[in-house]
């Protein structure tokens, strides 16, 4: 079994974010960046089926150079192969389409992605590649199981979840529980040698352009000052309600 498990490379939740050029422009510098989550899961849950199916597993990422380190962490963790297409990831549609062209001509029984990205919580890549591809497609993936060609899987949905089945090839788009995060591979010294030595591919990109164009970003507000009421003076109180929070 071929799968491959798409890569964002996205900054550390716990990095401070700024804009340049009128906040127009994302500011990387000083700024770490890691493998998505969701894509880790994927990633992780990927290598399950290395070591007990045999599987081969390719990662891919549209971006520039910046994002090589993200790869061959990637690669450290036990992916076989990395591919980065040469382009900056402008918009979902652009990054699918990307990926779509690559499929294509390469196949794979089981592509791994993310059901978003914790930079631009899109969570469209998944869904558009497999339209592209028109494979099959299920997204919030919580558990996943493989035997022969057909796949079992389950999925949140509203309340509770849900499962099915459908035969391969099929896209994911994955998230916490498919596998937990004490399950997360940390890669070891033996690895990150490997990882020197295993192969990364650098594609040009097809011609598919981007459909959106970012014009601003903005960040959240500054918290206000909080004011404190003694629980005594039930007045003041109503009064703060009523004229500056308006919500009585």
């Amino acid at each position: 079994m071929k799968v491959l498990v798409c890569i964002s490379h996205v900054p550390d939740t716990t990095s401070k974010i700024n804009f340049t050029d009128g906040d127009t422009v994302f500011d990387s510098q000083g700024v770490q960046f890691v493998i998505n989550p969701n894509d880790e899961f994927g990633l992780t849950r990927a290598m399950w089926f290395k070591e007990k199916q045999n599987a081969t597993i390719d990662v891919i990422n549209v971006g520039s150079s910046n994002t090589e380190p993200t790869l061959r962490k990637a690669l450290a963790i036990g992916a076989d192969k990395a591919i980065r297409i040469d382009s900056e990831p402008i918009d979902g549609m652009f990054v699918s389409k990307e990926i779509a062209e690559y499929i294509k001509s390469n196949h794979y029984d089981l592509i791994i992605a993310g059901r978003e990205s914790i930079d631009y919580n899109g969570g469209m890549v998944p869904g558009l590649i497999a339209g592209l591809l028109q494979i099959n497609f299920v997204t919030n993936c919580t558990k996943l199981e493989i035997e022969g060609t057909k796949a079992t899987f389950e999925r949140e949905i509203d309340g509770g979840k849900e499962i099915l089945s459908c035969d391969l090839p099929l896209i994911i788009g994955g998230q916490k529980g498919l596998v937990e995060e004490s399950d997360l591979r940390i890669p070891n010294m033996r690895g990150i040698m490997q990882a020197r030595q295993k192969p990364l591919e650098v594609i040009p990109p097809s011609t598919s352009s981007s459909k959106t164009k970012s014009i601003k970003f903005y960040k959240p507000a500054p918290r206000e000052e909080v004011k404190l009421v003694s629980p005594d003076n039930l007045d003041q109180l109503i009064d703060l309600l009523h004229n500056e929070a308006k919500v009585l």
